[in-house]
């Protein structure tokens, strides 16, 4: 069993928060790939899939972002998973906007569902990190993240989380990379830019 963490905080006044992108990446992968209902387990909202050919637990902590790691321990614990095993998609202030770095382990960056899931867990897990940009001055970044996206916004967020679900395969077979890049060229097709993907920048 692999685990797909969206980070994100519970509530529909949360719902369209750029804090929320994981959970928006978790709902797409649950659609795409035809999930289970969404049910309530471990202090979550939990449902299991199939994607190409692996079990998969799609989990959305509704404990808040900051204790996040609370919901994802019990779940690990549950299934017995590596830290292997567990990727967590989650917003990043430090790419821009539609952009999208997958790497395992590293520092945190200030981000509190990264901090709790570390503290309970460890560090050395996957983390899809999903660019939602910085509002240029770091007193800004606790109302930035916690508003919805602008109306004209919208289009690259729905194209994103699409094409993360579209190729989250990659991400259960271990392809970082391919997926990363596929994401990217995705992304790029449908005229978001065209900076050259990196892996663990």
């Amino acid at each position: 069993m692999q685990i797909l963490v969206g980070l994100g905080n519970p509530g529909s006044r949360h719902a369209a928060n750029r804090h929320n992108i994981g959970f928006m990446v978790l709902d797409a992968i649950a659609r795409q790939h035809r999930a289970a209902p969404w049910r309530r387990r471990f202090q979550s909202e939990a449902a299991e899939a199939v994607i190409d050919g692996e079990r998969v637990l799609l989990l959305k902590p509704q404990t808040f972002m900051n204790d996040s790691g609370r919901a994802v321990g019990e779940a690990s614990r549950f299934f017995k998973t590596g830290l292997d095993a567990i990727t967590v998609f989650h917003d990043e202030l430090d790419l821009k906007e539609g952009k999208l770095r997958v790497k395992s382990g590293g520092g945190n960056a200030g981000h509190n569902g990264l901090r709790s899931i570390t503290a309970h867990l460890g560090n050395d897990y996957r983390r899809v990190r999903l660019g939602i940009g910085h509002p240029g001055d770091k007193n800004l970044v606790h109302p930035y993240v916690l508003s919805d996206f602008f109306k004209e916004e919208r289009p690259w967020v729905k194209d994103l989380v699409e094409a993360c679900a579209e190729f989250a395969g990659l991400l259960v077979k271990g392809e970082d990379s391919s997926f990363q890049n596929k994401v990217h060229l995705a992304m790029q097709a449908r005229g978001w830019g065209d900076a050259p993907a990196q892996t663990g920048e």
